[in-house]
């Protein structure tokens, strides 16, 4: 049995080395897989628009292995399984009104959900449910700055990492001109292991290291990594509103979504018993 699919495998891929020419030709043989043939029309239906040659090449190459595995397993299956395994009709079946019943909901609920989300209502929600908001993370406002090792503006570029927002500005164009990487994360709240990531470690790491709101360290080339934290909330505390805000939207769409669904399948039963469709004997 192995050296038979053994030589099933040697022969089931016939490409020839001037494959992307090959393409063009409709209806061309490409490769085969035992009784399987796969050609150039079928090919070219799966391979994107606008890559290279060689991008090309690689892409078809990969498809035609994918291609011929899932026939000989087909055919290997085929050869060696019972008569009873090989009856697939009921998962076929089950599968088919599980697809139905899923894009049939997708449709239903997409002509119906209401996706306009009002700042009270978010803000409603974060009020109510304070203890499901707790924070798993610690949460943080930071500016980061990656500064080379020789560089003359070391001091006052840490100095002004911590200016107020009102200085913000003229901090900025020194930050600018005299960093290799500078980012304040749009001013968002992020996770802590967001921050920690950039000086290649873990957020406890990193926290336990800071000192004054400063987290600093030096890279293998002897730059500087330095982060100054001007706001920090720790985790199994409430983070703010701002920061829940996506994820208040989501919840809030999410429960509009299932009870559209449920109204959806009372609707149908009641309907149903209605035209005489469903009955309990």
């Amino acid at each position: 049995m192995k050296r038979a699919l053994a030589i099933s495998l040697t022969a089931l891929v016939l490409v020839s080395c001037n494959f992307v020419t090959s393409l063009v030709h409709e209806g061309e043989l490409v490769a085969k897989a035992g009784s399987h043939e796969l050609y150039s029309t079928e090919l070219e239906s799966y391979i994107p628009k606008g890559l290279s040659p060689e991008d090309s090449t690689s892409f078809a190459q990969q498809y035609i292995n994918t291609w011929a595995m899932e026939r000989l397993y087909e055919d290997m299956a085929n050869r060696e399984l019972s008569k009873s395994d090989l009856d697939v009709t009921k998962e076929l079946d089950d599968y088919r009104r599980s697809l139905l019943k899923y894009r049939y909901e997708q449709s239903y609920v997409n002509q119906r959900l209401d996706t306009s989300i009002s700042e009270n209502q978010i803000s409603d929600y974060f009020k109510s449910h304070q203890d499901q908001l707790r924070l798993t993370l610690p949460i943080l406002k930071a500016r980061y700055v990656t500064v080379l090792k020789d560089s003359p503006n070391l001091t006052k570029i840490r100095k002004e990492l911590s200016v107020d927002d009102s200085q913000m500005m003229a901090a900025d164009s020194v930050l600018f001109m005299s960093t290799l990487r500078n980012t304040d994360f749009g001013g968002s709240w992020v996770e802590a292991p967001v921050l920690a990531r950039e000086f290649g470690t873990d957020y406890v790491t990193a926290l336990s290291s800071m000192k004054g709101g400063y987290i600093e360290t030096t890279d293998e080339a002897g730059n500087h990594n330095i982060a100054y934290v001007y706001e920090l909330i720790k985790a199994g505390e409430v983070g703010p509103e701002e920061f829940y805000r996506e994820r208040i939207k989501d919840i809030i769409l999410g429960s509009r979504k299932q009870t559209l669904l449920n109204n959806l399948e009372r609707d149908l039963l009641e309907e149903a018993r209605e035209q005489g469709n469903y009955v309990i004997y």
